[in-house]
């Protein structure tokens, strides 16, 4: 059975004074003596990496040292738990693509690729993880130069609205960034970043 590696991220502002944790769920049966350490970077967040059943969906939570049991802001999905009343992350392990015949992929791809207009990565922009891009792109934030022009009112109303999963992330230097990287001003974006990463 095909297997891939996964690395499970806790956001800064969502670690908060913890200083280390686990990672728990359904590949390690929530046993907390099998939980998985979870390391702490320069930036403050926490993180680790499993090797997973690929094509397969488990269920998993961060358990913190201060005694919190937390959610990153970039599972691919939620479930509701009624018995605990609390909401498990969610991740969907990718399976391996496998590979078309040289011919038929250089014919599909050839058509399409005109027609589709690809934004920017706005996960260059420290604080912007996966899930959070999508969010500003399903309101028409894709590029770094839209990016650059919302105002911190209009991308606090798009985090709040997707729920308190999201709203504690803090956009204050997205646009800031974003102008920056619309600029290819990738210089000046990566000292920037170090100093929002030092915590200021």
């Amino acid at each position: 059975m095909a297997k891939t590696k996964i690395t499970f991220s806790l956001a800064p502002e969502i670690v908060g004074n913890a200083s280390s944790g686990i990672l728990l769920g359904e590949f390690n049966n929530w046993d907390t003596t099998k939980g998985v350490a979870l390391k702490k970077s320069k930036d403050g967040s926490l993180s680790t990496s499993v090797t997973l059943e690929s094509g397969k969906t488990y269920e998993y939570r961060y358990l913190l040292d201060d005694g919190r049991w937390v959610n990153d802001g970039n599972a691919d999905a939620y479930t509701f738990v009624t018995d605990y009343q609390i909401d498990n992350c969610v991740i969907e392990v990718p399976t391996p693509a496998k590979k078309a015949p040289a011919k038929k992929a250089a014919v599909k791809k050839a058509a399409p690729k005109k027609a589709v207009a690809k934004g920017d990565d706005l996960t260059k922009v420290e604080g912007i993880g996966k899930k959070i891009a999508e969010l500003l792109a399903a309101d028409g934030i894709d590029t770094f130069a839209k990016l650059g022009k919302a105002t911190q009112k209009k991308l606090k109303a798009i985090l709040e609205a997707a729920g308190p999963r999201y709203n504690i992330h803090d956009p204050k230097t997205w646009a800031k960034q974003a102008k920056l990287a619309a600029a290819e001003k990738w210089d000046e974006l990566k000292e920037l970043q170090a100093v929002l990463k030092g915590g200021k």
